[in-house]
């Protein structure tokens, strides 16, 4: 079935079921419409969580219908331009040289400031790493004396930041790139683990699920730790990678899988007692809250409200709901399923005024107004701003 499109796949697999357009539409909870327009063709891209509805209504995996096809708007005209600095960066075209030569503290102290700024503040952070990525490659062409391991691990970790910015704002190819330089620095197995983790994300992003479930679950295999002997920091880069496969495995309708996943993540994370800031991955945090977040996680691809506002509720105030902005989207998503639609914009309007432009490319936010506003007969003045920092589409 592979040279079907994803119409093509649904159709056949609903033939196969024994169920007409409208029967899976009331399965899958969409318009008829959208059923039909989906098997003619002329649907557009669809949302996975769409793909994944009608994936569970047919009994088949995700990926079986979706072709592996990216889950991303439609970017900007000028995006491939925009951020063509840090693609340029990332393949060592720097043009002109500084006339000093860079140091590794001095380096160090650069990156601890850019890893702030990837916290929502995305075109800053492309201001910043051309100027980073250059010195880090200064630094690790100086004498192999000077080189060594700290070097190679700290441009190990710029460059898979640079490839977690290029999946923020859609530029796959260029973070891919950045990944594979990344795993080539990476001078230990934790911070190669970390290279992969965030790999496997941007594999969940582009729709890839099936090829995200096999690295994520090669790579947990082979960094398993004896867990009665394990540091934290061990459990940690196993953990997160099995949090990367339960959440392809849930989204490719696995519940099993996905289940099963989540329970050895959940117990890497109750070996490390708490939550805390990866040395090898200083941007990212694991322990029970991170975990937690992606039980909430699953249970809003689930369709089920209720864990979500729970799980959420007991995360608030702590520190790993500033970490998980998609968690909130989860939260603002269980309210609109909820019908809670004043409390789903508010969470929406709280994200947009801390993160405008992380926001402005999540489609999952575009998703939850598309939501609402179907239902309405008119919106208030917030949905409409909130539609306009999304770019929802007329």
């Amino acid at each position: 079935m592979d040279h079907h499109t994803p119409g093509e796949r649904v159709r056949s697999a609903r033939k196969r079921r024994g169920m007409t357009q409208r029967e899976l539409a009331v399965a899958a909870g969409l318009a008829l419409i959208t059923v039909k327009k989906i098997e003619q063709g002329v649907y557009g891209s669809m949302r996975l969580e769409t793909v994944r509805r009608l994936a569970v209504a047919l009994g088949v995996p995700t990926s079986a219908l979706n072709g592996d096809e990216p889950d991303a708007p439609v970017p900007a005209p000028d995006s491939a331009q925009r951020w063509e600095p840090v693609r340029r960066a990332i393949d060592g075209e720097h043009g002109e040289e500084p006339a000093e030569e860079p140091t590794l503290e001095g380096l160090r102290s650069a990156f601890e400031a850019v890893m702030l700024l990837l916290d929502g503040r995305l075109a800053e952070t492309g201001t910043v790493l051309p100027g980073l990525l250059r010195d880090a490659d200064a630094l690790a062409a100086l004498a192999p004396a000077l080189r060594g391991n700290a070097v190679l691990t700290l441009r190990s970790h710029i460059r898979q930041v640079a490839g977690a910015l290029m999946l923020h704002v859609w530029q796959f190819a260029a973070a891919e790139r950045a990944f594979d330089l990344a795993l080539e620095d990476a001078s230990d197995p934790l911070t190669a683990a970390s290279v992969t983790e965030e790999r496997c994300w941007g594999l969940i992003r582009q729709g890839r699920l099936a090829e995200t479930r096999e690295l994520a679950f090669r790579w947990a295999d082979d960094t398993e730790p004896k867990v009665s002997r394990a540091s934290r920091e061990e459990l940690a880069a196993w953990g997160r990678l099995l949090v990367r496969a339960s959440a392809a495995a849930i989204r490719d309708n696995r519940p099993d899988e996905a289940q099963a996943a989540l329970r050895l993540a959940r117990m890497a994370a109750l070996g490390a007692r708490r939550d805390f800031l990866l040395p090898y991955s200083p941007w990212h945090v694991f322990g029970p809250g991170p975990v937690a977040v992606t039980m909430a996680e699953h249970a809003a691809i689930e369709g089920r409200p209720e864990p979500v506002l729970a799980i959420s509720q007991r995360l608030e105030g702590t520190r790993v709901m500033r970490f998980a902005p998609s968690c909130r989207l989860d939260v603002a998503q269980a309210q609109a399923m909820l019908r809670h639609d004043q409390e789903a914009v508010g969470v929406l309007q709280e994200l947009r005024a801390e993160r405008p432009e992380w926001l402005a490319h999540q489609r999952h936010a575009a998703d939850i107004l598309q939501m609402m506003i179907r239902r309405r007969r008119s919106l208030t003045a917030e949905m409409r701003e909130l539609a306009d920092a999304v770019s929802l589409p007329l």
